[in-house]
């Protein structure tokens, strides 16, 4: 990186230092248009439905398009198929000749979470240095993003084309910070598309040294009773993992805290609990009451046949054995939730969807195996849909990225 791009950089990062958390992203592209003389800078941000972009804008007394809170507007971007789209699900940059310009789109993202897109309107049709720098300004923009929404509800608010309900709201807060996360030995992604009732459904992970933990759950019942017993599950799971626990004392534990302090009598949780060895692929796995996960390998999926347990919280003395599986290096595990299954998604023939996905990135095939799942029995669905989808590359050690995200794993690269 050239000294003069170093000190774009630190400049842009000072700015956002320097501004408010709901000014920072105005103060980088602020910052961003000067050094490249554009003509208009914008960040567009994911929709939280994941088929979508939002344009984000600071506007005091004017009219524009979309969703208005006070001064802020969001102009909501559908996905189409269009350049915009592709440049998010490709993550490469693209360039759009316009009307006297050039419209540059680079994909924010950080670890392949896709953020969402840099919008940058040129006078000149910019080269490959000037793309390739555009790249790695939109790979800094997505730290700022990240440390910046955790001061403001501004990012929250722009990504919601839907309100939520007050349990919508309760569940939101029990899943991770991202999504989608990439390394060396795997690439994971997780998804959730609500019922019209929230449904209780969670996903989550965390990435230690040398170990994936994971776990899907789903509450029983609907609305807020059914999020907070979702609430007491994960918030227990998490407390064990943290606290060194294996999968089986991580059941234990929460098996007793439901049991003892769900608000609804006979309250419970299914789950599927993970750890993955990044050295080895030892993949440990325990399912509690749920559907079982699925393995697809060599374009077969199978259901994996693990030990039979209780939900979590249906018998408080129950105990709990998990079994385990060797991924190999083209494994790709999948976990799902009943509400895949259930009612008019059981239509959905799902080991046929999954071997039309088998090329998209985790990123991309959660979300299209939730629209497949809605296509059947939407628009709304009678229970929560989840999904968490793990490729095994069983390549332990460090990552190749270029701008946030390992572009030869992504979903298809343009010729």
């Amino acid at each position: 990186m050239e000294d003069s791009e170093q000190i774009v950089l630190a400049e842009m990062l000072q700015s956002a230092e320097d501004a408010a958390p709901v000014e920072a992203v105005e103060a980088v592209t602020g910052a961003i248009a000067t050094a490249l003389d554009a003509l208009g800078v914008s960040l567009l941000i994911a929709d939280l439905s994941g088929r979508a972009l939002v344009r984000l804008t600071h506007q005091p007394g004017v009219a524009g398009p979309g969703r208005r809170q006070g001064e802020e507007l969001a102009e909501l971007l559908p996905f189409d198929g269009g350049p915009y789209e592709q440049a998010v699900r490709h993550q490469v940059p693209r360039v759009l000749p316009g009307d006297g310009r050039w419209t540059l789109l680079a994909p924010v993202t950080e670890r392949g979470e896709a953020i969402g897109l840099l919008e940058i309107d040129l006078p000149d049709e910019p080269d490959a240095e000037v793309i390739e720098r555009v790249a790695r300004t939109a790979h800094a923009l997505a730290f700022v993003v990240i440390a910046n929404r955790r001061h403001t509800d501004l990012f929250e608010w722009g990504q919601r084309s839907t309100p939520f309900t007050l349990s919508a709201e309760i569940q939101r807060r029990l899943l991770p910070a991202s999504f989608t996360c990439e390394a060396g030995a795997f690439a994971l992604s997780g998804w959730l598309e609500p019922a019209a009732s929230v449904g209780g459904d969670t996903f989550d992970y965390s990435v230690a040294r040398d170990v994936l933990h994971l776990s899907v759950t789903d509450a029983m019942g609907h609305g807020v009773a059914s999020a907070l017993t979702a609430t007491l599950g994960v918030g227990s799971l998490r407390n064990t993992r943290r606290r060194g626990l294996g999968l089986t004392g991580q059941a234990d534990e929460a098996n007793r805290a439901i049991a003892e302090n769900a608000n609804v009598r006979g309250a419970y949780v299914t789950a599927v609990l993970g750890r993955i060895e990044l050295a080895t692929g030892r993949c440990e796995l325990l399912n509690a009451g749920h559907v079982p996960p699925m393995l697809v390998r060599d374009g077969r999926t199978t259901l994996l046949e693990l030990p039979g347990n209780f939900p979590l919280g249906m018998f408080p003395e129950a105990g709990f054995r998990s079994g385990e599986v060797v991924l190999r290096p083209g494994d790709r595990l999948v976990v799902v939730t009943d509400g895949m299954r259930e009612r008019n998604a059981a239509d959905l023939d799902l080991p046929a969807a999954l071997h039309d996905v088998a090329s998209l990135h985790p990123r991309e095939a959660v979300r299209a195996l939730s629209d497949a799942a809605l296509a059947i029995a939407g628009p709304t669905l009678a229970d929560d849909a989840t999904l968490m989808i793990i490729d095994w590359y069983g390549d332990h050690g460090p990552r190749r990225s270029s701008a946030g995200a390992d572009t030869g794993r992504a979903s298809s690269r343009p010729g």
